[in-house]
């Protein structure tokens, strides 16, 4: 009898001793909190905009000098990729597309459309990543899909979160990142890092390549 209650009385103190287990209390606050931050920023789902919508947020991405006469892509109602405006300056934006995901709208300078047109068309064709990397890279090197001369800007407003207020006219919830093709550019030939010293600073990313470009993501 003694030693059946000696048993008991170990088992209650090693118990007791144990590190209790946070893990699920943890989870359990995780998705709180995440719930919480997605009822605050969650984009529209879906958000379709009118094209006067489409243009006025798309021109949001470029240079506040050349947003009057960019030319402006974007997509009708049944999803088609269009043209909503004609340009008449050295710009070209593209509209959100809302069949995607999330929200992004770019701008760029047009000496960089026949490489960008080229990769819409090979997507088109359902070509894999690799594959359209492959095919644009040999058609670089052969001068059949021109490149730019000098370096060349690309602007883009995107987030997972992010989506065009149509009341005030502007982008919510958006980080904004600047990509300058330099086809061909090296570590030796830039003296930038390949990859970032810290979040918001310059690197180059595909070094060498014919879509070689610097990556400036700013903090806000």
């Amino acid at each position: 009898m003694k030693i059946t209650t000696y048993l008991i009385i170990f088992s209650l103190i090693a118990f007791s001793c144990t590190k209790p287990s946070y893990k699920k209390n943890e989870i359990i606050n995780t998705e709180k909190e995440d719930s919480v931050e997605t009822s605050i920023f969650k984009a529209p789902a879906n958000q379709k905009l009118s094209p006067d919508q489409q243009i006025a947020s798309a021109v949001l991405a470029a240079p506040i000098e050349g947003r009057n006469e960019a030319m402006v892509y974007g997509y009708s109602d049944t999803g088609d990729f269009m043209i909503l405006r004609e340009g008449f300056n050295d710009f070209i934006c593209i509209a959100d597309d809302p069949q995607k995901e999330g929200f992004q709208v770019v701008c760029y300078h047009k000496s960089l459309e026949p490489m960008m047109a080229r990769g819409r068309e090979l997507a088109a064709e359902a070509k894999t990543r690799e594959e359209k990397e492959a095919i644009r890279a040999e058609e670089a090197a052969s001068g059949k899909m021109p490149l730019p001369e000098s370096p060349a800007t690309l602007h883009i407003y995107y987030g997972d979160n992010a989506y065009f207020n149509e009341e005030t006219g502007t982008i919510e919830n958006a980080k904004y990142r600047y990509v300058v093709y330099i086809p061909y550019a090296t570590q030796e030939t830039t003296g930038l890092p390949l990859a970032p010293n810290k979040s918001s600073h310059p690197w180059l990313m595909f070094p060498g390549r014919y879509n070689a470009h610097i990556m400036i993501t700013p903090e806000y």
